[in-house]
């Protein structure tokens, strides 16, 4: 099986990264096609093809990824449109906001069974959470698809409906849980920690709370609980976050990330 994927910009080079680090395809089966020739040195290096033309990456896969940015993705698709064989390929488009409706317009009669997938940067390190919203696709092409990216993270799929809100909370949301790491660990620093020590004690610490949850399956209220004691610091500091609004500012910029 053979994949190209077009477009080796943030998204997309985290994406080449998740793909040779796995086992689902040789690299050598790995096609990158971008205009920036030190983008494609760099992958070349991990012995992945590489072309500037979409078409003839296009051409040559099973699975077609494009990753570019949404306002590239009309002129991209109507580029490798005559490379595509409805037949015999898979379509991905990782793009936030580009309709499955518009693809088909684009791509007409043309438009292989196609998925809508939004992981986040976590690829590069197998531990997206990536959405993924089958269109015309029978339920073996789906598994396809969700093997591949959850050998790279964790997948859910989702109706288009919901694709904006899964950005949001994951996508973006990985923006929101290193901002909440950059801010303690600056508290860290205040407390008398060296910054790198202060980084250090935040990432494990976020660590244990993330395999807490995930082995026990508790609510993290109820975890929460399990830390508080009457009169305790913890309590105290909670508060403190909550008097500061922090609950509330972490829902609004989930909503803020779904405005149009």
């Amino acid at each position: 099986m053979k994949i190209a994927v077009i477009g080796a910009g943030a998204m997309g080079g985290t994406t080449i990264e998740g793909l040779v680090r796995g086992k689902t395809f040789n690299n050598e089966d790995i096609t990158v096609s971008d205009p920036n020739q030190a983008t494609l040195k760099k992958f070349a290096k991990m012995g992945v093809k590489t072309t500037s033309e979409n078409h003839k990456a296009a051409k040559d896969a099973d699975i077609v990824c494009v990753v570019v940015k949404p306002w590239l993705v009309e002129t991209v698709l109507r580029g490798i449109k005559s490379a595509l064989n409805p037949q015999k390929q898979l379509l991905i488009v990782v793009a936030a906001g580009v309709s499955s409706e518009s693809i088909k317009k684009w791509l007409n009669l043309n438009c292989p069974p196609l998925f809508l997938v939004i992981p986040n940067i976590a690829i590069a390190q197998m531990q997206s959470m990536t959405f993924v919203v089958p269109v015309n696709a029978t339920d073996q092409q789906t598994q396809t698809i969700l093997d591949i990216y959850n050998e790279m993270g964790d997948t859910l799929i989702t109706d288009e409906q919901h694709l904006a809100a899964g950005t949001t909370l994951a996508s973006c949301g990985i923006a929101y849980a290193m901002r909440y790491i950059r801010a303690a660990s600056e508290g860290g620093v205040e407390l008398g920690f060296k910054a790198d020590d202060a980084k250090k004690i935040v990432l494990q610490t976020l660590r244990g709370a993330v395999e807490l949850l995930a082995e026990t399956g508790l609510h993290p209220e109820a975890a929460i609980d399990l830390v508080t004691t009457p009169d305790g610091v913890s309590i105290r500091g909670l508060n403190e976050m909550e008097h500061a609004g922090f609950t509330s500012a972490v829902i609004r910029g989930l909503k803020a990330g779904i405005k149009k």
